[in-house]
């Protein structure tokens, strides 16, 4: 049995996103989760709301509900999940947020980020250097399209939180259903494979889910 650690920006353990996964990953390991927000109240990590322009993250708490944050706020807990999962036994961390992280983080194994995949992965997928996005909150969607903007000539990007009502996610894809884009990313591991199987269905469109994209890159490093 192989131990492969997950860090989520929010609380752990992530159910919701090792649902889809671990069917992916196999039964020849063991998934030791950490959250960068372990231990904290609602009250207090809604203090940290990103401001000046600050980038935000969205997550959920072991309640269910979403929080909205200033990515400056984790970084330092992030480190201090890295540690753990290392005292663990890990010897390899999955990343559980597709953001660009420009922290310097230590480890002494892989550590697997959703953004590199993808950032290498979309030119490939998209003849036109024309993508769809949808990403949770309004909020970030000035931040989504600056990331992508340094590999991809168009971004189509539009909010649907995955933590809220399906009509959101619809609502979603049907503004990108007439766009014209190659391919449709849901930017954020809180998306699920039935959001992925709707979002296909309304835009007529190819979709990546981030987090069994993961998965799969994952498993193939695994041999599993």
């Amino acid at each position: 049995m192989r131990k492969i650690g997950a860090i989520t920006i929010g609380q752990s353990p992530r159910k919701d996103i090792t649902k889809d996964i671990l069917p992916i990953l196999g039964d020849k390991i063991e998934l030791i989760e950490a959250g960068a927000l372990d231990g904290l109240k609602k009250e207090d990590i809604e203090k940290e709301k990103p401001v000046n322009g600050e980038k935000g993250l969205i997550s959920v708490l072991n309640d269910g509900s979403s929080v909205f944050f200033a990515e400056r706020f984790i970084q330092p807990r992030i480190q201090e999940c890295i540690n753990k999962l290392e005292e663990a036994g890990a010897e390899l961390i999955l990343f559980f947020c597709t953001g660009k992280f420009s922290y310097d983080f230590k480890s002494k194994f892989p550590i697997i980020f959703p953004y590199d995949i993808l950032k290498n992965l979309l030119p490939l997928f998209s003849a036109n250097s024309s993508i769809g996005n949808i990403t949770p909150k309004a909020e970030q969607l000035e931040y989504t399209k600056k990331k992508w903007s340094s590999i991809i000539n168009n971004i189509e990007a539009v909010p649907g939180s995955p933590y809220g009502d399906i009509k959101e996610i619809e609502k979603a894809a049907l503004e990108l259903e007439d766009k014209d884009i190659d391919i449709i990313v849901l930017d954020c591991m809180g998306y699920t494979l039935e959001m992925k199987k709707i979002v296909e269905k309304i835009s007529g469109k190819p979709v990546i889910l981030s987090r069994t994209l993961l998965a799969r890159v994952v498993s193939e490093i695994l041999d599993n």
